[in-house]
């Protein structure tokens, strides 16, 4: 089999090929990072828009680079949710035209599985069940995991999403789009102990999380000692946020391996980049197996969402029908 896989669900436009016993042929990933950096973030309208310029451009890429053509391919995998509404239906009405011109197979996979299951791509793979922690500008999420479509839903964020609240804490210091690559960048020169933040509902049993009051703690102590004035400070402030969130991370993570006797976690998402994170887990969670996709498939990427139906047209799915939809909304579960 051979896969195409699009992913359009915010603002990366991405395609790739997956090829049954090879791999991942193709990888082609599009950043609007320039587009939407001088408005702070992500528009959703200009996010749409690009889809609509780039998205047959790389998949004419990513056949070119598998060398492969439109014939040559089984199936098509695209993004149905959740996402921005306008970039999902930009990716779902190429797909389904796409895969009826060629008469082939075409399935709308769910994003946040996709993210899970990016981590088999990489070696070495858990074994099922493992415990995963899906951290992402939009989700904050933990989970076992027992097999594909499986899911039993441990915690989830209260407010903010984890790189939601980097991107705007990140702002709160003056650092441009994207705000959570450049505030972890400033912390590496922040100071130990210069400023105290809380963790978030460590004293609460349970594991959700909260970050949306840790956002305001740091407003209201770079405003109370004038830190966008002085750079060190600034780092200092950085460091001691990313500090909390990693600290409330991990305790959590801590907590779920106690709580269910797994002893083998998967990282995926955006923020499992972070290599502070990466290097904490390894620290405190010595006696669990922790697994990360490679970071180019961390973030937002086809591969994810072509492997994702691979495995999902092995078990027999596909679409039945030429129906446009599209889930700005979708529960894992």
């Amino acid at each position: 089999m051979k896969i195409l896989g699009i992913e359009s669900s915010c603002d990366e436009t991405a395609v790739a090929i997956y090829e049954e016993g090879q791999g991942i042929a193709a990888h082609q990933i599009y950043s609007k990072v320039a587009l939407h950096s001088s408005y702070g973030g992500v528009v959703p309208e200009l996010a749409a828009r690009d889809h609509i310029r780039q998205l047959t451009k790389l998949i004419d890429q990513s056949l070119t680079e598998a060398k492969l053509k439109s014939s040559d391919l089984t199936g098509i995998a695209y993004t149905e949710g959740p996402g921005l509404i306008g970039s999902l239906l930009v990716g779902v009405s190429v797909a389904k035209s796409l895969a009826y011109s060629l008469k082939i197979l075409c399935l709308g996979v769910h994003h946040l599985e996709a993210h899970l299951m990016a981590v088999m791509l990489a070696e070495p793979k858990p074994s099922y069940p493992f415990l995963a922690l899906l951290i992402s500008g939009g989700h904050t999420l933990l989970l076992e995991v027992q097999s594909l479509g499986s899911y039993i839903h441990l915690g989830e964020t209260l407010d903010d999403a984890v790189g939601e609240a980097f991107d705007k804490t990140a702002r709160l210091l003056g650092l441009s789009y994207p705000g959570g690559p450049e505030l972890a960048h400033l912390a590496e020169s922040g100071r130990a102990g210069q400023f105290q933040l809380p963790r978030p509902m460590l004293n609460k049993p349970g594991l959700d999380f909260s970050f949306s009051g840790l956002k305001t703690h740091v407003m209201n102590l770079a405003r109370a000692n004038q830190v966008l004035e002085d750079p060190q400070k600034r780092a200092d402030l950085a460091y001691e946020f990313q500090e909390a969130v990693v600290d409330t991370l991990i305790s959590k993570c801590e907590r779920a391996v106690k709580q269910t006797g797994i002893r083998q976690l998967v990282m995926v998402g955006g923020v499992s980049a972070n290599l502070r994170l990466r290097s904490e887990l390894k620290r405190r969670l010595r006696d669990t197996d922790v697994y990360y996709p490679s970071t180019d498939l961390c973030t937002d990427n086809g591969a994810m969402i072509a492997y994702l139906g691979y495995l999902r047209f092995k078990a027999g799915e596909q679409d039945g029908d030429l129906v446009i939809r599209a889930k700005a909304r979708w529960s894992l579960s």
